[in-house]
């Protein structure tokens, strides 16, 4: 009877549960559906829970002082990189080689063109972290320039150049005599002068540092890259036996004629009179040998003296060619003597306006001389004219 009155009132049965340490204590269906409870964690001492908040904070409040410090430092400088610097007007920088940014930023703070050389130093390396350097050289910086318009400027290397010119015609002595007195060229010349006629007349761009050497070196390797190009080219038939009495006839014209337009006809004038066994005659030569590459004083005049002197320069004295170039002649007249004019002509003389007049018969030579002298003699005779 109890059974069946605990199954009509619906009450389930309990099932066993042992105690930890006692009998089993049924549960009833709702408790059993209950969840247990979960044991809590064993609890930290005080002291080590204070001294890891206090440590991780102190490194989390570091990092984020130090990245907004990072930051801000970034922004302010990246500001002054890029904004105008404080020149009022351009200026010219020397960069030295193998100066440092840390050099190169002091020089430009102390010369007004920055403001700040630390900035100037923290953000070039940033901007040139790619592996861009700077260059050394002479730059003009422009008013109000700012860091970054500094940097890729000198990291360009567009420095300022300048020019030394050789006009045609000069010998190497007078070459070196302009390199020593130019301002710019630095470094001694070489102890031991280049062969006449070896030096390329130009005009040379080149920046402040450049050695006077480097200047040399190019001249004679131009030279030697024209001599090589116009001999390949020169007409077969000349009596030529080698480049260098190319370069020597060559001097030669260039010293008897400045005219472009005449030069190939003066060598014309040579290698018919070298063809017919003749004395070539040419002042140039005569002063040359006299004065060397030091050149004929310009007030001295040349003298019947000169002309009978023995020196191996004197064509008034030798046959055929002197052993070796008078000066350094350039490409027009290095062409012009690998390529003359056909002509007869044994003869010329100066025209008195720059240029000469030709003949083929000694008669009419002394006619063209004789006319070249009175043409002297008036214009010695004439009074100077008042400005």
């Amino acid at each position: 009877m109890n059974e069946t009155n605990d199954f009509e009132n619906n009450e389930p049965a309990r099932e066993p549960q042992r105690a930890a340490t006692g009998p089993i204590i049924p549960k009833s269906p709702k408790d059993a559906l209950r969840p247990e409870k979960v044991p809590e964690m064993p609890k930290r001492s005080r002291k080590a829970r204070s001294q890891f908040v206090v440590f991780l904070n102190f490194v989390m409040t570091m990092i984020i002082l130090v990245a907004v410090a990072a930051v801000g430092v970034f922004f302010i400088a990246n500001r002054s990189f890029r904004e105008p610097g404080p020149l009022s007007v351009a200026t010219h920088i020397i960069v030295r080689p193998g100066s440092g940014t840390s050099d190169i930023a002091s020089n430009l703070e102390r010369n007004g063109v920055i403001t700040d050389a630390r900035i100037f130093q923290y953000m070039t390396k940033i901007y040139l972290r790619d592996g861009r350097t700077l260059k050394a050289g002479e730059y003009e910086i422009k008013a109000g320039a700012s860091m970054k318009d500094v940097v890729d400027l000198i990291e360009s290397g567009k420095s300022i150049l300048y020019s030394i010119t050789f006009p045609e015609g000069l010998t190497v002595v007078q070459i070196f005599r302009r390199m020593m007195d130019d301002p710019i060229l630095e470094g001694d010349l070489p102890k031991v002068m280049p062969p006449e006629g070896s030096l390329r007349p130009d005009t040379y761009k080149f920046s402040r540092g450049t050695k006077r050497q480097e200047i040399v070196d190019q001249m004679r390797a131009q030279q030697e890259k024209i001599l090589e190009q116009i001999w390949s080219r020169r007409d077969p038939q000349l009596p030529l036996k080698s480049k260098e009495e190319l370069v020597t006839l060559a001097s030669i014209v260039e010293k008897e004629t400045g005219k472009e337009d005449e030069r190939a006809h003066v060598a014309s004038v040579f290698y018919n009179r070298l063809a017919k066994g003749m004395r070539l005659q040419s002042d140039p030569t005569v002063l040359y040998g006299i004065f060397g590459g030091e050149g004929r004083p310009a007030d001295r005049p040349i003298y019947q003296s000169d002309l009978d002197r023995d020196t191996p320069y004197n064509t008034y004295r030798i046959k055929g060619l002197p052993p070796g170039p008078i000066a350094n002649p350039g490409r027009e007249a290095l062409e012009a003597t690998a390529l003359p004019w056909k002509t007869k002509d044994l003869y010329f003389v100066a025209d008195g306006t720059g240029g000469h007049v030709f003949a083929e018969t000694l008669e009419d030579h002394n006619a063209n001389v004789k006319r070249w002298r009175k043409a002297q003699a008036e214009q010695q005779a004439e009074p100077p004219k008042t400005p």
